[in-house]
């Protein structure tokens, strides 16, 4: 080949054409025809492989000992070897319209590339190599071997389809018409590859937010959405914006940026404490004020007054406002209710704890108070409402005693008494019976000199050891003798007597738990001078039941 080459650079010699003329030959043939042509080399001069400059350089060695390769090669990683580059998937070849590339190796180190339909010019200087039969060609087993003038072609078996490009190895490799092609879709229309063929589309604008196409659909324009049957701003003032609006919101709202729209301001939340002096509640826009319990909102509709709960009545009987609520109270007799403290209930006076000291006798309870009573007969009411004043029926004149009998009022009524002086002796005034003269009878000198009759009257309940009645002489002198014993109607030794300074006393030993009457005698013994002397008092004793009031008369003679 290297001989035809430089037959073919003589020949263009011989024919006064330029050396450099550009035949469609392979890029080693192209130098070896080119050289033989300038330099005017002899028939015989053959071109020899070409060989490194370096002994580690597979093709050629550059500057500092570093390896590069002819042209048609690319070093390999190690950056001595070199490895074949396959033009023809590249797309650097040089075939024309209507051949087809095939990558082939040349038996030394130059690269050239075959295409298929080529035919040698230079026929008539050399005859053809049969590659196909002489088994020097370098088809692979995926390609079936053709020969032709001055090369061979290498056919794929498998024949592929239109819209498929066959590689070097026999593949089916899909053609991109959009890129392998110059604009096959008319003018407005987007090309789309697809396999084995392409398609052609209506090439549509994609307008971001805020813009939409035009009428021709050929370019995005703003949208005023303040014009939109939408309502963006919700009643609030719409500003349009080149690709976006803006919201003129209403007092009370704020403008958020990101949804765009209007957000109600929470004023209650913002100024905690500075907007209403008690409660604050938010709503749409604005926000409303409001008081506890007990107050009413002003008239600048942020602070409270006192609410006067007293107009309203609340309370069943007296009603006292205070700031912020009220009080109830109730008048005499009533007590305010536990249960809603408003309600006045009235207070049972005679069920109290001292309800039994109230009344002297009986105790009525009433609305609001309470009111005594005293027995049927026998007390009246006394001025103070509560105590039982016996009533004195002998000083009334009300008793039922007769002119020889006299009244002695006892508590609750009355007694009709009387009495007659015993023998020997005579009645001198109301109460006392003096002895006559005993002309010198020893009986009758150990007779009293005086009989005195008293009258006494006291409850059940008197404490014990209480004096009731005290007797002794009306003048006491130095180194009287006196004693004083009961003689007589002490049964159940109910008193006792003791010796006091200048006489002695009576008083109660035991109580009585009923009504009971006594007739006691008492006598005195003075003795003075050597001189005897004896003194009687009979002492009737009304014990009664009833104790609104005790009375009962001492005399002391």
């Amino acid at each position: 080949m290297c001989c035809d080459c430089c037959l073919l650079g003589k020949a263009t010699q011989a024919g006064d054409l330029p050396c450099d003329h550009n035949l469609s030959v392979g890029y080693q043939c192209s130098l070896v025809s080119r050289a033989c042509c300038v330099d005017g080399a002899p028939d015989n001069q053959t071109t020899s492989t070409p060989k490194t400059e370096c002994g580690k350089c597979a093709h050629d060695c550059v500057a500092n000992d570093t390896c590069s390769c002819f042209k048609g090669y690319k070093l390999k990683p190690d950056g001595e070897s070199c490895e074949d580059i396959n033009e023809c998937l590249l797309g650097a070849s040089n075939c024309r319209v209507g051949e087809r590339c095939i990558n082939t190796e040349a038996i030394s180190v130059a690269r050239e590339r075959s295409c298929v339909q080529w035919q040698f010019c230079c026929d008539f200087l050399h005859p053809d190599i049969d590659e196909c039969e002489t088994g020097i060609h370098n088809c692979g087993p995926e390609f079936e071997c053709s020969n032709s003038q001055g090369s061979f072609r290498c056919l794929p078996n498998v024949k592929c389809g239109p819209g498929f490009i066959q590689d070097a190895l026999g593949h089916c490799i899909d053609i991109n018409e959009c890129v392998s092609q110059t604009g096959p879709c008319p003018r407005g229309q987007l090309c789309l590859n697809t396999v084995g063929s392409y398609m052609c589309q209506r090439n549509s604008v994609n307008c971001g937010r805020g813009y939409h196409l035009n009428e021709g659909s050929t370019r995005c324009i703003d949208i005023d959405e303040c014009k939109s049957t939408e309502r963006v701003c919700a009643g609030h003032g719409c500003v349009n914006l080149i690709g976006s609006y803006r919201c003129e919101c209403e007092a009370g709202y704020n403008f958020n940026s990101m949804s765009r729209t209007c957000e109600d301001i929470n004023e209650c939340r913002h100024f905690p404490g500075r907007l209403c002096a008690h409660k604050c509640e938010n709503n749409r826009g604005s926000y409303e004020c409001s008081c506890t319990t007990g107050f009413k909102l002003a008239l600048d509709d942020r602070n409270c007054d006192d609410l006067n709960e007293c107009e309203s009545n609340p309370c069943s009987q007296e009603c006292a406002n205070v700031y912020g609520s009220y009080q109830c109270y109730c008048r005499r007799g009533y007590q305010l209710s536990d249960i809603d403290g408003m309600t006045c209930e009235d207070i049972d006076e005679c069920a109290l704890p001292t309800g039994g000291h109230i009344c002297s006798y009986r105790c009525h309870n009433t609305p609001g108070s309470f009111h005594c009573s005293c027995p049927v007969s026998g007390y009246t009411l006394s001025s103070n409402g509560r105590s039982c004043q016996d009533i004195d029926e002998c000083v009334t004149g009300t008793h039922t005693c007769t002119v020889n009998q006299s009244c002695f009022n006892v508590q609750g009524e009355f007694r009709c008494l009387s009495f007659d002086c015993p023998n020997n002796y005579r009645r001198v005034g109301e109460t006392r019976c003096e002895r006559l003269p005993c002309n010198e009878s020893l009986e009758c000198l150990t007779l009293p000199l005086r009989i005195t009759y008293y009258y006494l009257t006291f409850p059940t309940n008197i404490p014990v050891f209480t004096n009731i009645f005290r007797m002794g002489p009306a003048h006491s002198v130095a180194g009287d003798d006196i004693q004083i014993v009961i003689t007589a109607g002490n049964g159940g030794a109910f008193f006792k007597t003791e010796r006091v300074p200048s006489g002695g006393v009576m008083s109660v030993q035991s109580s009585s738990t009923r009504r009971r009457t006594f007739e006691l005698s008492l006598e005195l013994r003075l003795r003075r001078y050597g001189t005897l002397s004896t003194y009687l008092a009979r002492v009737l004793v009304f014990v009664t039941k009833e104790e609104p009031r005790v009375l009962y008369n001492s005399l002391l003679e």
